[in-house]
């Protein structure tokens, strides 16, 4: 098969540990270097927790995997450092469309409001992305990353975890004081700890297809029920960076896996779908089954499970990697103020309490999605081609056909770390909710609001002119220099500089005020990893304090 990516082994370097039975104790240890893996570790180092990251492999993952990666992932990406080589390699689109047989029945737009930074999506092989992520790791003086360490044994105790860890060149222990767990959905670890993930294994098989070709068509996402070339099953098409198309073909339970990936079994089924005047060659060819399942609680102790090892879903919907790189984003800055005494032990279990929140709603989508796109009873069959024969004349009908429900960010609306609202809002920037973007100005520095929110608590306050806090500037000056800072950043539409010295960002298309429905003096803090924790149409300092004590379990 061609490939046109080239694969590297990454350098192993014999453990400085190895011959020694005295264990080196680190402060974190990651194991797993897959996108979810490497965004943990980069994250906490970034934030100058010295982490080391171990993985039993030498190269990146085989094959396209992983594929889109949504809006919020991206924007999480943005602040490891890795979305700009992202988005440049990959493609990005907006637009879906689902035919039934020959027909398209449906659209839709990811994105329909102008003036965000990234788009609702793009593509990208997995490959690609642990290639940037293992580049920033490696540039990052607090990260050890160690390729070709495996972890045959682990014990957790109450103030660590002990280590066993294997190499080309014998084996040597390891102590840290927390573990991450991002060694994926048959996670090793997750076995030696005797835990399970619980849900539903769906009778189905999917042959994956990478296929190199120039075509002309749109970067789109297509999706068909019962096409003509591919009769009585699904199919879906996703364009990749360097012309590689991945193709999905339903099989149904009863097909061969592995008869099923050679070449004169695929090359058959491309042909019949793309005709004869495209030329194209395999690139990668997989067969899989899917589930969707989870583990009870992400957190046990000193061990904290991470993506696909916490959680599993089917792959229509692009639900995975994004929500992996999401538990991240929730864990990191958690487990950095519990390490520096700046918060309780008991803020790591909100994490597994938000997350599996989030695992449920991702799950409860991926079991919907699969049931429509896979029906097993004649009734559900038969309800769902007429659902798809409705959707191309009735808009009711469209609402419910469904090939992938696309990851959303999570919205932590039941959040303990969530400070209710007391006034009312419009809009969608509720408590528990990621931040919208917005274009920003400061005197001639044009920049996206996303691109200055994050890794550290803020507060937006929405004023007419600058210095129209003169009367709370003290109680503002004491937020930022408390022993829990919180950054004060002042938007406003009209610009300007602040006559306290407060960063000021001007609102000069005005989308800030539109998303965030402000008015003068309105005020949000923000999460390290830019959730709202909390929004007043008054500015208060005393009630930021409460706020900011909830968001870090500080409060009495």
């Amino acid at each position: 098969m061609l490939s046109t990516y080239q694969y590297q082994k990454f350098e192993y370097r014999p453990p400085r540990e190895l011959g020694s039975d005295a264990p080196v104790r680190h402060p974190v240890v990651v194991v797993g270097a897959g996108p979810v893996g490497l965004a943990a570790a980069i994250d906490l180092a970034q934030q100058n927790v010295p982490v080391l990251l171990l993985d039993d492999d030498d190269t990146v993952s085989v094959g396209s995997r992983g594929v889109c990666y949504a809006k919020r992932a991206l924007e999480v990406l943005d602040r490891l450092g890795v979305a700009d080589l992202c988005v440049g390699k990959g493609v990005s689109w907006n637009v879906g469309r689902t035919f039934f047989r020959g027909e398209e029945v449906y659209s839709f737009n990811l994105l329909p409001q102008p003036d965000h930074h990234r788009p609702g999506m793009i593509n990208l092989q997995q490959y690609y992305l642990e290639e940037f992520l293992v580049k920033r790791a490696r540039s990052l003086p607090s990260l050890d990353l160690r390729f070709r360490n495996k972890v045959v044994s682990m014990r957790a105790g109450d103030d660590g975890v002990a280590l066993q860890v294997e190499t080309p060149d014998g084996t040597y222990p390891v102590e840290a004081d927390w573990l991450i767990v991002a060694d994926g959905a048959r996670s090793p670890i997750r076995r030696m700890m005797g835990l399970e993930a619980e849900g539903k294994i769906f009778m189905d098989r999917f042959l994956i297809a990478d296929v190199v070709m120039k075509a002309d068509f749109p970067a789109e996402r297509w999706f068909w029920f019962d096409p003509p070339f591919h009769p009585g099953q699904s199919v879906l098409l996703h364009h990749q960076a360097d012309n590689v198309w991945r193709i999905d073909f339903q099989l149904g339970w009863d097909a061969d896996p592995e008869e099923e990936k050679r070449p004169e079994r695929v090359i058959p089924r491309i042909r019949a779908m793309l005709g004869e005047e495209h030329e194209f060659e395999l690139e990668w060819v997989s067969v899989y089954t899917f589930q969707c399942r989870r583990m009870g609680k992400f957190r046990h102790g000193r061990v904290l499970f991470v993506g696909d090892a916490a959680h599993q879903v089917s792959p229509f919907g692009a639900r995975g990697a994004n929500s992996g790189i999401q538990d991240t984003d929730n864990l990191a800055w958690k487990l950095r103020l519990v390490m520096e005494g700046k918060a309780p032990d008991r803020l790591l279990d909100t994490y597994s309490d938000e997350r599996t929140c989030a695992a449920d709603e991702n799950l409860l989508n991926s079991t919907r999605s699969t049931d429509f796109i896979t029906p097993k009873t004649k009734t559900s069959l038969a309800f769902r081609n007429a659902v798809l024969g409705l959707a191309r004349h009735y808009p009711f009908a469209r609402a419910l056909v469904n090939s992938g429900r696309l990851s959303v960010p999570a919205i932590l609306a039941d959040s303990p770390l969530n400070t209710p609202d007391e006034a009312a809002f419009a809009g969608d920037m509720a408590p528990g909710t990621a931040c919208d973007d917005s274009p920003m100005r400061a005197q001639v520095d044009h920049f996206w609001l996303l691109e200055r929110l994050g890794n550290r608590f803020q507060l937006l306050v929405y004023v007419d002119k600058p210095g129209d806090v003169g009367a709370q500037a003290d109680a503002l000056q004491a937020l930022m220099s408390g022993s829990l800072p919180v950054d004060v950043i002042l938007v406003t539409p009209a610009g300007g500089r602040s006559p306290h010295g407060f960063r000021v960002f001007e609102d000069y298309t005005g989308r800030f005020a539109e998303r965030y429905d402000a008015r003068p003096g309105s005020a949000w803090l923000i999460r390290p990893d830019q959730h709202v924790a909390a929004r007043w149409r008054a500015l208060d300092v005393k009630r930021v304090r409460q706020a900011l004590a909830r968001a870090t379990c500080n409060q009495e």
